[in-house]
């Protein structure tokens, strides 16, 4: 079984950037990564808002760069999905191509946005289905976009997007918003801003680009269509936290809790990115928090 000084999970941009500073220290370093290395960011057309793009990056290509740039100092990755952590001294971390040893973790599994699972949605993708009002909203200015949603990061996102579409419609499944009240009050006060109360999405309708929506009232059960050219699903976000749940401490809402430091209520185990408490779900914040992280793990061990 291969041992390793630091074993990172995740290759979103906080796992990267912890691979990058914990290589270049001269730690033995491994990371692990399920999918394309990015994270979140591949499904990003187009990233304007992290620093030294002026003319804004395509998210595969930052994230291609973050690759290069964190293997280039001797980080080792595997494609491979972590299905558990073994707490020990060394580290034992369980994954779908074999089993791996740490003297240290860092956790940086992202997390995953929750899907509406109707038909349109997976196939419209980056093509006028988005999960990133910030990232994407740009795009359609004059348009007319919907929002699903109707908590904080949907209310917001309609407030985003009310600057650069000429109408945003907000669908919600119920008669009320869970967002907070100045957020409700601010999207209430924008004339951009129309709600459909008491619906949800049946189907994403188009063939190469989003055309519209089929919508079902859930008290009436009557059906409608409406025409728009973009959808932002923000119906939440889920921590990969799943496979540390027993190990770490986890906030309410499945984050992982951390200090300022990074470090998570077990010594030897640090968790950075989108996965921890408090975090502001950005590129920049992310990388900050693996520079962290790295630089905690360094004085651990």
């Amino acid at each position: 079984m291969a041992r390793y000084e630091v074993v990172i999970i995740g290759g979103g941009p906080a796992g990267l950037t912890a691979g990058l500073y914990t290589s270049r220290a001269g730690l033995k370093s491994l990371l692990v990564e399920r999918g394309m290395f990015g994270g979140q960011i591949v499904n990003a057309p187009l990233v304007e808002n992290y620093p030294g793009f002026p003319e804004g990056i395509t998210g595969p290509e930052l994230g291609s760069l973050m690759h290069q740039q964190a293997t280039k100092y001797g980080l080792e990755t595997v494609t491979a999905e972590v299905t558990g952590v073994e707490v020990g001294q060394p580290y034992k971390i369980v994954t779908t191509e074999g089993n791996f040893e740490a003297e240290a973790i860092i956790i940086a599994a992202g997390s995953e946005y929750y899907k509406l699972g109707v038909p349109g949605e997976e196939m419209l993708l980056g093509h006028g289905v988005s999960y990133c009002a910030t990232c994407d909203g740009f795009f359609f200015r004059g348009r007319e976009v919907a929002v699903v949603g109707g908590g904080d990061a949907a209310v917001t996102d309609a407030l985003e997007l009310a600057q650069h579409a000429s109408k945003v419609y907000v669908i919600h499944r119920r008669d009320q918003l869970r967002a907070g009240q100045v957020l409700q009050q601010r999207a209430f006060a924008e004339p951009k801003i129309e709600f459909i109360w008491n619906t949800v999405v049946e189907e994403i309708v188009g063939e190469q680009l989003v055309k519209g929506l089929r919508l079902r009232n859930v008290k009436t059960h009557q059906l409608s269509t409406l025409e728009v050219a973009g959808v932002f699903v923000a119906v939440g976000l889920k921590p990969n936290s799943q496979p540390f749940a027993d190990i770490v401490e986890l906030s309410e809402t499945g984050h992982i809790v951390t200090d300022e430091l990074m470090a998570t209520s077990v010594p030897g185990l640090f968790a950075a990115g989108d996965i921890r408490r408090k975090s502001a779900r950005q590129i920049a914040s992310a990388v900050g928090d693996g520079a962290t992280a790295a630089l905690s793990v360094f004085s651990y061990l």
